[in-house]
Formats: structure tokens, sequence, C-alpha cells
């Protein structure tokens, strides 16, 4: 092996084998440590695992209401969760091999083991076969991610998981708990209720998915009711009693509680740079955990990058790949544009989905904006009544000109069928900061889910022919 690299790469996660990947394809010769396998948390502990098991969840309910499309099932489907468990694995053990293949490919050089960062950019490796190694880079970038974030009260076993562990669940529990109505919480409630269980979120927060367009948000609410989810919003967990079946009582709010047979706490996750061995370096970590980073994702190491999870930016494989490509082209000095984190992809993949990009109604208020707004629901839709998910609606928030009508588009807020594969449109308008008539030009494709955005845009220009 190699012991100097142009540029060496600490976590193998989406921040860190896209830098490592992009990198070897501009021509530098990259070194990528991991300590486990490729793919970071993402791959092998949450996105993709997660949206496996929603995918499973559709299906038991499209198989439940198959009847309604004139296809006799012989009635509520049955769940085999060890089955599930398979095809998830063979998803991310597909996925983790293919980064293997590429960096193999692109003659990325894998050291697996701990990486820790020294002066001068040198990195030793504290290899998984109990031998060690050092090297060096011109250029050394930090993606080590992040780890779920634990509550008092609630240790980690038996009944009490985090997202990591809920992963490796061989049965759907008959009764869910889960800790935090952010994202992550979401996406495991809608899983286990479309499963068959019976779910109670528990939030600190007066609402659920707090953060989103009030509109957006409601739409996810009623859904929920709908499934027969239990909320309880504005409540704090104090915390549980084990009982002899194996399951737990929690303990909440008032002295109120909840007999469950397994709890998942998603209460958000923090920056892992515990063995990245920081401390002799100019590398700065805040009180919250984050490596510090101007707007190139450079620390005040010289030389030294940070990025995904371990930096204060939204905890999105995605905009660790934006950023990935950003530290490269910065090493290269190509003069990159920085991540307008103000604009980036949205998505939650709970039933219904969630996506967004740009600022919501109130907050592209409280920037200053003067706005219209523009709502459309999905009950009109004839795609969306073929499909049978007339559940959602899309909003579209744009500048107000000074005639009273409405200019560039700020925000795209969706809630519905598939939105997440629909976003795109809203999300180039918004950051090509594309006014609502030019985009009102776009002819949408139809039966589809995606021309109820074209009709919302074309609402805004003061004419629409649907709605």
């Amino acid at each position: 092996m190699s012991d100097h690299f142009d540029v060496v790469v600490i976590g193998g996660g989406p921040g860190g084998y896209s830098a490592a990947l992009y990198g070897a394809s501009a021509g530098l010769n990259v070194a990528l440590v991991e300590k486990d396998a490729l793919g970071g948390t993402c791959l092998n502990r949450g996105c993709i695992p997660a949206k496996a098991f929603l995918e499973t969840a559709a299906v038991k309910r499209h198989v439940d209401h198959a009847a309604d499309f004139g296809i006799e099932s012989g009635g509520e489907a049955s769940v085999n969760f060890a089955r599930t468990q398979e095809r998830k694995q063979g998803i991310v053990a597909t996925l983790v091999g293919g980064i293997a293949s590429m960096c193999k490919g692109r003659k990325v050089e894998v050291f697996n083991g701990v990486g820790a960062l020294g002066a001068g950019r040198t990195v030793n490796v504290a290899m998984n076969d109990g031998g060690s190694a050092t090297i060096t880079g011109d250029a050394v970038i930090l993606a080590a991610g992040s780890v779920p974030r634990l509550i008092p009260n609630f240790e980690r076993g038996g009944p009490i998981m985090t997202s990591d562990e809920v992963l490796d669940l061989s049965e759907v529990p008959s009764r869910v708990a889960v800790i935090g109505g952010g994202a992550i919480g979401c996406e495991f409630a809608s899983t286990f209720a479309d499963l068959g269980a019976e779910v109670t979120i528990l939030e600190g927060l007066p609402k659920i998915l707090p953060g989103l367009d009030k509109d957006v948000a409601k739409v996810v609410e009623r859904s929920f009711k709908k499934k027969k989810i239990n909320i309880k919003t504005g409540v704090m967990v104090n915390g549980h009693t084990p009982n002899d079946s194996g399951g737990t009582t929690v303990s909440f709010g008032d002295g109120e509680s909840v007999e469950v047979d397994a709890v998942v706490v998603s209460v958000g996750r923090r920056p892992f740079s515990d063995q990245l061995g920081l401390e002799g370096t100019q590398v700065v970590v805040s009180d919250r955990g984050f490596v510090e980073v101007d707007e190139y994702c450079q620390t005040g190491e010289p030389g030294v990058y940070a990025v995904g999870d371990l930096i204060n930016t939204p905890q999105l494989a995605h905009v660790g790949y934006a950023e990935a490509i950003l530290v490269i082209k910065h090493i290269l000095g190509e003069s990159p544009m920085p991540v307008m984190y103000d604009r980036v992809p949205w998505a939650i993949y709970c039933h219904p989905e969630v996506a967004w990009a740009g600022p919501d109604e109130q907050q592209a208020k409280d920037a200053g904006h003067d706005v219209v707004v523009a709502k459309h629901p999905f009950k009109f839709n004839s795609r969306a009544m073929i499909v049978g998910e007339t559940e959602g609606l899309v909003k579209i928030i744009a500048k107000k000109n000074a005639d009273g009508s409405a200019g560039q588009i700020l925000g795209v807020h969706m809630v519905g069928p598939w939105v997440t594969e629909q976003l795109s449109g809203g999300y180039l308008a918004v950051n090509w900061e594309a006014s609502v008539d030019e985009v009102a030009e776009f002819i949408q494709p139809h039966p589809s889910l995606s021309e109820l955005f074209g009709e919302t845009v074309l609402s805004l220009t003061g004419r629409n022919f649907n709605g």
C-alpha cells in the first residue's frame, strides 16, 4: 500500500465515498479509510434499509386494497418480516459491493480501520486486522458521519431501540412507541402502522414534523390519524418500566403511560467526531459536536476539510454528495460555488410522502417577502385517482410583484403520492430563480402526478383551465 496520496478521506459514507470516487474520476490519487462497511449509515443503517421497509409497507397497502381495483386477493395480507429482512439485506449487500467495485475500478485505495488525524495531514489508521498504517495526504477530508442521539432513562437494549437496532427486527412488534415526531420518527411510525402495528408517537414539540409548511404537515397528521396512529404532542417522556413479556410501559407527560412491545428512540443524530483524534490539530469542534468549517467546507487546519453529518448542515445524504463535489473542486482549484443550503431538496418517505425546496410560506414572510401562494390538491388529479392515492397537495410560494402579480418562485412544497420523485421541477425552479410566467410555459405530461405542479404554477398567472 502507498503511504502518500493527493487526498485521504476518513469515512466511507455518502460524503466520504462520493468524495473518493469523484476525486479519483478527476485524476486524483485517493485513499479511503472506513472502519465498517462502505456506504456508511445511509446505506447500512439508515436511508436505504428504512426505505426498503417502507416499500414492504407500501406493497401490503396495495394488497390490502387490491379489491378496489378488481383484484381478489383473499383478504388482508400477512407479513413475513424475515423475508423483508432478507430482501433488505440483499439490496444493501448489492449496493455496498457496487461501491467497493467502483473504488477498485478507479484505483481508490481502501484502508479498513479507524482513521485519526494528526499534524501535517497525517492519518494514523488502526486497522481492523490488528495492524496499523500511517498515511499522508496533500488534502484530508473528514467524513465520519453521525450516530443516533440518546435520551436519559432510555438506554439501548431489550425493547429500547434506536434507528440502528430497529432495522434488525425479526418480526413486526404488535405495539410500538416512537419517541420523536421528526422525519425519521414519522417514517418508522408510518412503516409499522401500515404493517399492522399499533403505533404511538411521543413528541415534545407542539406538532409532529416541526419545520414543515403548516398545510403540508396537516395532511400528514390527518393521514396518520386515519392509520390510527396515536399522536401525542407537547409531551416529554419520563422513563419506562419493563414487563415480564419483553415489552415495557413508557411514562410521559403528566402521569400518562402506554404499554408497548418496542420503543424506537428517534430524536435526531449527533456528529461522530469521537475517534478522529482532533485534539492536536487546529480543527475546531463546536459545543454541539460539529466540526466548524467555512463555505468551502475547510476546517481550521490547513488542507483539511469536513463534509456530511460531521458539520452543521442539513443531515441529508445528497447534501453530503454536494459537499464532497464542492471540496474536490476546491482542492483542484476550480473555484466552485458554495452549496446554497437554503435551497437544497428535502424528502420524507412516510406515507404520504413529503418533499420541498425553498422556504415555506411563513419562512418567506419572516424573510421580508411579500408573497403570493397557490395550493392544488391531488384529489382532482386524474393519475392520483387512477393509482388510488389522492391525499395531498402541491403548494407554491412566489414573490409578489409591485403590480400584485406572482413573480419569482421562492418555495415548492409537496405532500402526496411519489412527491419525492416529483420535486425535481420545483427544485430547479427555486434554484434557477425562475418566475411563475417562465415555468408556466413548460408542458407537463398527461395524465401524470407531476402535472399538478404545472397547474399550480399556471394558477399563479391568474389564469387556469383546471381547478
